[in-house]
Order: C-alpha cells, then structure tokens, then sequence
C-alpha cells in the first residue's frame, strides 16, 4: 500500500507518517516512510538542499524547481518506493506530487495542466494516484506557532511571505476537492490527528 500524508509546512506531516509507521510495524508489515524530495537518498537529498536551502538565494524559476522536485521523486520512487511494494511492504510518504500542484501550481503560478503533464509523464500511475491520501490542514495562527517553535524560517518556502501561504493553502483545499482526497483537521493533539488518521484508514 502507498500511503501520503499532505499538508502546509507545520501541519505535522512527518510526525504523523512516523506514528503510523509503528503502527503497522506492529502488525508485522514491512514500512518505509519517505519525505520529499529529501528521502533517504543521497541524490534525492542533493536536489533538495539546491531547491529548498541554496533556492533561496538563487531564486530558482518555478518551472526549474517543478523539474528538479519531479526528478528527485522519480529517484526516491524508482530506488525506495517500488522495490518495498514489490516486496508487498508498505510506503508511507509525507508529501508527494500534490505539493508541486499547491507550491509552484497555487503558489509559484506554474500552469496546473503543465505538472499534471510532467508528472503523468515521469512517474507511474501508482505514484500519481497513491492507494491512500489526506491533507493535513490548521489554522494559519496554529501553522505559524508550530513553526516559530522550530526557530526562523530558513527554508525558501517556508520563508516566502503570508500572501505565498495563502495560496498554497487555498491550493490545498482545491486539490482535496478536485481530487476526492480527504481533509483531516491538524489542530489537535499529536494522538488526536493519529486517531482521524487511522480511523480514515
């Protein structure tokens, strides 16, 4: 099963990946949790570092960094994803293509048809329409407090002004809706989402 877990930076997506990958590691499954575009992968690790920490001050063009997210997801599928679901274990994964339609689609002004395009093109269907998907979602107030909480905001997303946030968040709920994916209220306790998470499930 491909399992992906959504959402704005500071809804918690990592941290809700990880509780469920205990959970089904209980269960005797085999679990493999990605984080994109970073993931346990030294390329796939490289590209991220250029997009989201040397982005910032290159100021990389929206459709360099719709290329270069896409090729660090067809690395961590190709190298981690497939050979775990060949095996018949279970792939977790905060984030996915979802993020490049609310970042550079909503946020950044890339054309939604063009990364529907280069994803349909790059990647298999199985990744473009993951077996399980939620969106994670909280107020701006509780999303702003829970990044404060891990210092400045050094990444180039994370640092782009309230104006960028509003889109993307706005993306958010648009893809939820195009896409029949279910949205999961954030707000509450670590073990509170846990539980709306699994109970979807």
């Amino acid at each position: 099963m491909y399992i992906v877990i959504e959402g704005q930076d500071g809804t918690g997506k990592s941290t809700q990946a990880r509780l469920l990958k205990d959970y089904f590691e209980k269960q005797g499954k085999e679990v493999v949790v990605m984080d994109e575009p970073d993931g346990d992968l030294p390329q796939a690790h490289e590209i991220h570092d250029i997009i989201v920490i040397k982005g910032k001050e290159w100021k990389l063009e929206p459709i360099t960094n719709l290329a270069l997210f896409t090729a660090a997801r067809s690395e961590l599928w190709r190298k981690i994803a497939e050979p775990t679901l060949k095996r018949g274990g279970i792939v977790i994964s905060a984030r996915n293509w979802w993020s490049t339609l609310a970042y550079q689609g909503y946020g950044e002004g890339v054309s939604r048809s063009k990364i529907i395009r280069v994803t349909k093109e790059m990647m298999p269907d199985h990744y473009c329409n993951p077996d399980r998907g939620f969106i994670l979602k909280v107020s701006d107030k509780v999303r702003l407090e829970r990044q404060g909480s891990r210092g400045k905001a050094t990444e180039t997303f994370e640092a782009k002004p309230d104006e960028f946030q509003q889109k993307v968040n706005a993306g958010y709920l648009q893809i939820a809706k195009n896409l029949d994916i279910p949205i999961i209220d954030a707000s509450g306790t670590i073990e509170e989402v846990f539980d709306l998470i699994v109970s979807k499930l």
